[in-house]
């Protein structure tokens, strides 16, 4: 959970690989914001090469115009198109039915294995491109707040003599910010839409409501070194993502409980000013002539130091555990909910299911996302844990109880209650019998006044029965 939101800190912590790379760890010192690596270099590529792929000048003007907003999202769709070009390939006629027909299937077998409806109402084939394009709107309002916090948070951290340097520049470098935002937020997107092979791959709902989508180019390259036929794989991916939209359509605090997780997360961003000051008079001090703040190299190379790191505070870390729980619950309740409709109609359900463990388990496109956007290591013995619960749920009080641990999130696992599964599934059923109790104690609380004849006078306790005005009664 330690890495920085956005990488927007030193792109190695490893202080002798940094050294090796120059100023800030981009890999190349004639490269000192790591454009190239935007545009698919490993760590950036000759003037002519980078040229070569940079919007025309015509669009430069317009990028560092931007206004609007922290992260300068027409760099970043630019910049994650331009990843995707050479191998984008659209989809067919053929590839659209075979996703209808995948969806369809799936959602008949998910009806035997939850409680929840359908929630799939349009059904889409997208190549990279088009889930790029179709999600951008969801990662806007997602990325968007954390970007401010970031940014807020080391502006107040600016010595008095460094603001006053940065004063005169402070549009400029607030544009410069979001091209910078703009160009990391581009390459991680990029690298998603090559890998993502649903539209909730990454664990988040990205479509509207109702909108369930496969990713055909992607899904090839998932199945390879599978040796399971096409149709079945797209199968078992169809019911995670039908399996996904099930609880984004009918659980309605869902969608806004994982961006809330997110952006409490951004609201404990906060820095140590003195700290962060005497990091800036050590870093400036340090640099060969002194720092120049119209110098860009010079300010990459500020940066880059670290100085400006926000410190994690108790406050982001309770988000991050949050955040955790409930990425795992909701990946554990798929992951149930699809062995159960499929274990013992896919035959290949064994492999696939392991396939996708594995993927986890070496940095999936969900686990890239979190750890890019706010630190958060996925663990995937989480992800169990979580599994265990529902499973063990659905075991002992029937899918439908399992299922209704959805209607609130006060009813579902903590944190705490993922590592001892069983002892929660068994409250579960203590407490049915209370609730039954609970029941009892209200309708005789509603039924005090009338009159009914069910009482026996005074007994040792110093109370009487029902009184014939319709009082409740009180000690005598």
């Amino acid at each position: 959970m330690s890495d920085v939101p956005f990488g927007f800190g030193p792109s190695d912590r490893d202080p002798e690989r940094r050294d090796q790379n120059g100023p800030g760890g981009g890999g190349n010192p004639a490269d000192p914001f790591g454009f190239g690596a935007l545009f698919g270099g490993a760590g950036g590529g000759s003037p002519e090469e980078l040229l070569g792929k940079m919007p025309l000048f015509a669009e430069l003007q317009k990028l560092m115009t931007w206004s609007g907003g922290p992260v300068n999202w027409d760099l970043a769709r630019q910049g994650a198109i331009s990843q995707l070009a050479a191998g984008h390939q659209p989809t067919s006629a053929a590839e659209r039915s075979e996703v209808t027909e995948a969806i369809r299937l799936a959602d008949l077998w998910l009806d035997q294995a939850t409680d929840l409806p359908s929630g799939v109402e349009r059904t889409l084939a997208w190549s990279r491109v088009e889930w790029l394009e179709q999600t951008l709107p969801a990662w806007g309002a997602l990325i968007d707040p954390l970007a401010e916090r970031v940014v807020a948070a080391m502006t107040s951290a600016l010595p008095a003599e460094a603001a006053a340097m940065a004063g005169p520049l402070s549009g400029v470098m607030g544009q410069m910010g979001g091209v910078m935002f703009g160009a990391q937020v581009g390459q991680a997107l990029g690298k998603l839409a090559d890998e993502v092979v649903t539209s909730t791959d990454v664990g988040l709902p990205l479509t509207p409501a109702g909108t369930a989508a496969l990713v055909p180019q992607n899904i090839d390259a998932f199945r390879e070194g599978l040796d399971r036929p096409e149709e079945e794989v797209r199968l078992f991916l169809a019911l995670r993502e039908a399996a996904h939209q099930r609880l984004f359509a009918h659980v309605p605090w869902l969608r806004q409980q994982l961006a809330d997780a997110v952006h409490a997360y951004a609201r404990g961003i906060h820095v140590d000013a003195d700290a962060i000051q005497r990091g800036l008079e050590d870093a400036m001090g340090g640099m060969d002539g002194g720092f120049d703040p119209q110098d860009p190299e010079k300010l990459q190379q500020l940066l880059g130091s670290g100085v400006l790191e926000p410190a994690e505070t108790p406050e982001q870390k309770n988000a991050l555990r949050r955040l955790e729980t409930l990425l795992a619950l909701v990946e554990g309740w798929v992951d149930v909910v699809v062995a159960a409709a499929a274990g013992q109609r896919l035959p290949g359900y064994g492999a696939l299911a392991e396939t996708m463990r594995r993927r986890r388990a070496s940095g999936g496109p969900a686990e890239q996302t979190f750890a890019t956007l706010v630190g958060l290591q996925l663990r995937p013995r989480r992800l169990r844990d979580a599994a265990n619960v529902w499973a063990a749920m659905a075991a002992q009080h029937g899918t439908e109880a399992r299922d209704a641990l959805w209607a609130h999130p006060d009813l579902l696992p903590s944190a705490e209650d993922l590592d001892e599964p069983l002892d929660f599934v068994g409250r579960q059923g203590r407490r049915s019998a209370a609730d039954t109790a609970a029941e009892q104690d209200e309708f005789d609380r509603l039924t005090a006044g009338l009159d009914l004849d069910t009482s026996t006078g005074d007994d040792d306790t110093g109370t009487t029965g029902t009184r014939d005005d319709g009082d409740t009664p009180t000690p005598a």
